[in-house]
């Protein structure tokens, strides 16, 4: 059975188009469930009407579905908490100019 680490680890091949970090270490991945047939993300976005909403769950459904085969694959927006800069990676706040 794949683990949550697994999942994780494969999420940081998604890009937010516009800011050109992984969704992972901008802190947008909220929740991970792994059942034994199914992959559930649930995953934020930085702000409300971010227009890359269908972008990057279209790529956390495809990018999990290549890594771990016919399995099936839901991406869910949730706006709980709200996002903030302090759940981006040490990297990712530099690099865009937060401080750490």
């Amino acid at each position: 059975m794949v683990s949550r680490e697994e999942v994780l680890d494969v999420l940081r091949n998604v890009e937010d188009p516009e800011l050109a970090f992984s969704i992972v270490d901008l802190g947008l991945v909220y929740r991970i469930d792994v059942q034994e047939k199914a992959i559930e993300v649930d995953f934020t976005l930085t702000y409300p009407g971010c227009p890359a909403e269908d972008i990057i769950r279209r790529d956390i459904i495809e990018t999990v579905r290549d890594a771990f085969g016919l399995i099936d694959v839901k991406a869910t927006t949730v706006w709980s908490p709200l996002w903030g800069p302090e759940r981006m990676s040490e990297e990712a706040r530099v690099a865009l100019g937060y401080p750490i």
